[in-house]
């Protein structure tokens, strides 16, 4: 029975891998800089998402984002307020998104302007080729997710000050195979006595030399480097 657990594993996984191949050539052959955000539930991964949806706009970038969930389209809604097209995907249960599902919810792509992200809502075609940055918002797990490729070129694992410094050594698989971090909520790390060296000190220890971003959705704090580096990264993709 473990034999044939594993087997089928190997083979679901192996699938992915494949279609995330062919969509990162997809997203490579459209100049579109696909990121891949991994975090537990509550460490304000969407209102981080929601202010770099905002800022970049600012700046005149095209962006977009597809948000995994379990179930509702509460955070679709709220990113949608940024004025970015977003599309909800719900996983009914299942702890991570996955290869077949960024494809199944790409194509035809037709979603709703503004804060409207219901069927009734006007409709606008969002063609990859329009975009300069797709952000995929994963469902709320550290484990799961770290074993599904989306065919992104940034994988990003999120760490709130909330959460405790030892998050890196719990799950050094996400960590490991993020190609950067983020540490949210930085504005409130004094009040909740946040050991910033010792949080600094175990994500390295887990990837050495990994770029980590120290941000706050409220303030501001942080969010001028983070951009900085997405436009760098784009700059050096395509």
């Amino acid at each position: 029975m473990t034999t044939r657990i594993v087997e089928l594993r190997q083979g679901i996984l192996k699938k992915n891998d494949e279609l995330a191949r062919v969509l990162r050539e997809k997203f490579r052959s459209a100049g579109v800089l696909v990121l891949n955000l991994v975090s537990s539930p509550g460490t304000g991964k969407t209102a981080f998402l929601e202010r770099t949806l905002r800022d970049l706009r600012g700046r005149g970038s095209r962006v977009a984002a597809l948000v995994g969930d379990l179930e509702t389209d509460n955070d679709a809604r709220r990113l949608a307020a940024s004025g970015a097209p977003v599309r909800q995907i719900n996983t009914h249960g299942i702890c991570h998104l996955d290869a077949e599902m960024i494809e199944r919810h790409l194509t035809g792509w037709e979603i709703g302007t503004g804060q409207q992200v219901s069927e009734s809502a006007s409709k606008q075609l969002v063609l990859l080729s329009d975009l300069d940055y797709l952000f995929i918002e994963n469902v709320g797990n550290l484990v799961c997710p770290s074993s599904y490729d989306l065919g992104e070129k940034i994988r990003v694992a999120l760490l709130s000050v909330t959460e405790g410094e030892d998050k890196p050594l719990k799950y050094p698989t996400l960590f490991n195979s993020a190609d950067a971090a983020v540490i949210t909520k930085i504005d409130i790390a004094e009040a909740v006595e946040f050991d910033r060296e010792l949080a600094l000190r175990n994500i390295n220890e887990i990837r050495p030399g990994i770029r980590v971003f120290e941000t706050s959705a409220k303030t501001g704090a942080g969010m001028a480097e983070w951009l900085g580096y997405l436009q760098e990264q784009r700059s050096s993709s395509f």
